[in-house]
């Protein structure tokens, strides 16, 4: 059972609230001697200040050299310290920001809010709120928000609960009770598991890359091998460090919360499949060609189309591509993002909606083939083969029909050991310029050889396709990679 200790300055700063025997004074805690593994103890350091040298900061930094699990930590009181250095995280916050308050406009220019445990009582807000706690973890945010052209974030400062109003102490109780219901809590089943993974999904995605028995089979398989496989949802991302690894099972993106969870598990000491460092490079098409191309890697013959540059580049592209040729946004999926151009009045056409999407264009020479292989790559060894048939009367695999509908060709799974060595291969040679991490690398063969045509980092693993030969062994595999990986964390290699 653990135990949660509230650390504040001066105990009158919590007589608002019900008398705690897990309140403590700052000098108390720090004063105290710990010793052997307290992972079991949660401080929630409620002091009124955490400048460096302070108090607030010692609390946090002493908790932290006690193996204590603290909120703040000293990485976001340092985040928070400096504006310089938070003001680049906030991006997608500022746009979210923008979106919301045009569903409730307010009145003048400037505006603050706080944030109790990422919680607001303004409706619309409620989202920014909570993006913005996982960002910077801390009981009390002070946001600014100010509209200059657009609205944006001016700053984010901690709070302090000696300064809070009374509907604000409410609210700030409310949040706090909620908070310590959901985040460290352990339940007592998992001490029969050497180690916790965490599988994020969601239930909701159309195109999730793994279907529902096949997460059924990474939990089942996984009490087998002795591991606790729980499926979470982004709703979890403050339980995130209960866990001893993370699994993404969600279409991954830089710009939504896969990439953030992929950064926080890591920040966390957690392995992580996918690491943030493989959906950067695998989720953007760009980098991904420049890298193949400079590491001799055969692709179809693709150039790079710039906004600033659009006349001359089409013209380039039209006469060393031909036509009919590709066009690629750079952080597509599922065939998505993806067309195909005739003529150079489709080209000028299609570049000009893709621009407003992304300054760089990808182009490449139609290569067409009955099937694409999708050689799946884990720790730089192949352990899935399968050909991906095209769509029937279209040249993609999935086809998205403008009603919604998604239809998507035929497949055939393939086993390792009967794929031809030369795909294998160079489907490796192109995964392991990315990493070591899980990868779905796409091949087309061309007579005895192969252009590699994108590699994924976030393959599909589904009970009816990729595991079709493998069965139950290919779950299996996947978790005894991440059992090799947490044993070489446990001893420190």
């Amino acid at each position: 059972m653990h135990t949660v200790l509230i650390v504040v300055d001066n105990p009158q700063d919590w007589t608002a609230y019900y008398p705690s025997d897990n309140v403590i004074s700052v000098q108390d805690y720090l004063s105290q001697t710990y010793q052997g593994n307290s992972t079991s103890t949660q401080v929630i350091n409620l002091c009124r200040s955490y400048k460096y040298l302070t108090n607030g900061y010692y609390c946090s930094l002493l908790a932290e050299a006690r193996n204590h699990k603290v909120i703040p930590s000293v990485r976001s009181i340092n985040d928070l310290s400096n504006k310089s250095l938070y003001s680049l995280d906030i991006t997608n916050q500022n746009l979210l920001l923008e979106k919301a308050l045009k569903e409730r406009p307010l009145q003048g220019d400037s505006l603050t809010i706080k944030l109790f445990f990422g919680s607001t009582d303004i409706h619309e807000l409620e989202n920014l709120g909570r993006q913005v706690f996982e960002l910077f973890p801390c009981p009390i945010l002070v946001l600014t928000i100010k509209h200059r052209e657009r609205w944006y974030i001016e700053s984010i400062k901690p709070g302090s609960i000696n300064t809070l109003e009374v509907q604000e102490e409410d609210l700030f109780a409310e949040a706090l009770e909620r908070f310590n219901k959901a985040v460290w809590r352990k339940p007592k089943s998992r001490k029969r598991y050497r180690y916790d993974l965490a599988v994020l999904t969601d239930p909701e995605e159309k195109l999730p890359p793994s279907d529902k028995m096949a997460l059924k089979k990474f939990v089942s398989i996984g009490k087998q091998l002795g591991i606790n496989v729980e499926l979470i949802t982004k709703k979890d991302y403050i339980r995130l460090a209960e866990y001893d690894a993370l699994f993404i099972r969600e279409t991954t993106t830089i710009d939504n919360h896969t990439y953030r969870f992929a950064k926080r598990a890591e920040s966390e000491g957690m392995v992580v499949i996918d690491d943030p460092q493989s959906i950067l490079r695998c989720t953007n098409k760009i980098y991904l060609a420049d890298l193949l191309n400079a590491n001799g890697i055969p692709t179809p013959s693709t150039l790079i189309l710039s906004k600033d540059r659009q006349k001359e580049d089409l013209q380039t592209a039209s006469e060393a591509l031909g036509f009919p040729m590709v066009l690629k946004i750079p952080d597509g999926s599922f065939s998505r993002g993806i067309v195909k151009v005739e003529t150079m009045a489709d080209l000028k056409q299609h570049t000009s909606e893709l621009f407003k999407q992304s300054a760089l264009v990808l182009a490449q020479a139609f290569t067409y083939t009955d099937y694409d292989w999708r050689i799946g790559i884990l720790n730089k060894k192949p352990i899935f083969s399968c050909k991906y048939f095209m769509s029937r009367g279209h040249w993609q695999i999935y086809k998205h029909n403008e009603s919604g509908r998604v239809e998507s060709g035929d497949f055939q799974t393939i086993p390792v050991y009967e794929t031809p060595k030369k795909i294998l291969n160079l489907a490796s040679r192109a995964a392991n310029l990315i990493g070591d991490g899980l990868y779905g690398v796409d091949v087309k063969q061309i007579g005895d050889s192969g252009v590699v045509i994108e590699v994924n980092d976030n393959p599909n693993i589904d009970s009816s396709v990729e595991a079709v030969f493998l069965k139950d062994d290919l779950y299996r595999i996947i978790l005894e990679e991440f059992i090799r990986r947490l044993e070489r964390k446990r001893i420190g290699i």
